[in-house]
């Protein structure tokens, strides 16, 4: 295995990972509204369809959008349309916690709801595609691959987590109704923001 490579696999999983985007900023705003055991679910969705994404782009799945430009098209504006949803959702949760009673549909989103998103969202697609063309090493490919795999689950825990607890420290700060309905309505803004340049560019 090629060292040089997996190093830099590492470096950009990091960047990508830890900076903001779609799953963290989700993470953030549901750390903050309902706490990190309720946000676990959005967390370990992430892991699991993160590498799911990360393999079959290694297995060939990425060819599709040379084939089918339509594809690139219906997830282009798919990611754009959920994540609108998502900001919505965002932008008018109520109240704090697991004991809030503001609301029926105020829950934070599933782990099948996350690991469905990494399909739909253009930062995962980028980040997967680069680091299978990138960063995996022709001469022991699928070795490489499951390497990477393994290097993914731990640094996509690690930053999803890393935000979603920040988001819980925030908890205390943000009882206060005013002070949480501006810090949802700034990270649904955030939110839409983080995709758009992305879905424009692609």
């Amino acid at each position: 295995m090629n060292y040089t490579l997996l190093a830099g696999f590492i470096s950009f999983s990091l960047v990508s990972g830890f900076t903001p985007g779609p799953n963290n900023l989700i993470a953030l705003a549901t750390g903050a509204n309902f706490g990190y055991r309720r946000t676990l679910p959005h967390v370990l969705g992430v892991v699991l369809g993160f590498n799911i994404l990360f393999f079959s782009i290694g297995a060939g799945l990425g060819s599709l959008f040379k084939a089918f430009p339509l594809a690139h098209e219906i997830l282009k504006w798919g990611s754009l349309a959920y994540l609108m949803y998502l900001a919505w959702k965002i932008a008018t949760s109520t109240g704090i916690g697991p004991a809030d009673k503001s609301g029926e549909d105020a829950k934070p989103i599933s782990f099948f709801g996350s690991v469905a998103f990494q399909w739909i969202n253009v930062k995962a697609w980028v980040a997967a595609i680069t680091l299978v063309t990138a960063f995996t090493d022709p001469d022991a490919y699928w070795t490489s691959l499951a390497a990477g795999g393994t290097i993914n689950i731990v640094i996509a825990f690690s930053s999803v987590s890393t935000w979603a607890i920040f988001g819980t420290l925030l908890k205390r700060f943000l009882e206060h109704p005013v002070r949480l309905r501006v810090f949802n309505l700034t990270m649904a803004a955030l939110l839409v923001i983080s995709v758009v340049p992305s879905v424009l560019k692609a």
